[in-house]
């Protein structure tokens, strides 16, 4: 079901700092599916199990694609320690599919195949804002939630300077 655009203008509903993960692949062999496909199906994997869980700490995420070989995920977190204590978790999927990796890496069997990576970003409040018009709650705010422009500001430069528990 398609989520129903909020009349007018909008932004994120962020308190505090924000984090935000951009993870990805991009396939450097079409051919070697064997060694790509199981890249590409165990990140909504992780994705659903992030889901099924919210006390991980996923707030939300966005599905992309740069091109026809290169595919990636924007993810929100609650907090960079939450992101750690998933990523290194070893009952959880992304630490076994990293454990994986890394083995067929080292035997050469992916090597050139198939590239992976990621960007974390910790973004201190007062170093973010965010505007929507007509658009239902998207990325940042369809993970901390969306509010009228007007409660954090007309102008970049105010929404920029909207600080948590100001007036």
């Amino acid at each position: 079901m398609a989520a129903k655009p909020v009349p007018g203008r909008t932004t994120a509903d962020t308190e505090g700092e924000v984090v935000v993960l951009l993870i990805g692949m991009r396939i450097n062999h079409f051919w070697a599916v064997h060694h790509w496909l199981p890249v590409v199906v165990a990140m909504p994997r992780m994705l659903r199990e992030l889901g099924k869980a919210p006390e991980h700490g996923l707030l939300g995420h966005v599905l992309l694609t740069a091109s026809p070989r290169t595919f990636y995920v924007v993810q929100y977190w609650e907090s960079k320690e939450k992101l750690y204590a998933y990523a290194h978790a070893p009952d959880k999927l992304h630490h076994r599919a990293w454990a994986i990796f890394n083995r067929k890496e080292k035997a050469g069997k992916v090597r050139q195949h198939v590239g992976v990576w990621h960007e974390t970003y910790v973004v201190p409040e007062g170093s973010y804002e965010s505007i929507y018009s007509d658009m239902p709650a998207f990325g940042l705010a369809a993970a901390h939630g969306q509010v009228p422009v007007a409660a954090r500001g007309r102008y970049a430069k105010e929404r920029f300077a909207h600080r948590s528990g100001a007036i």
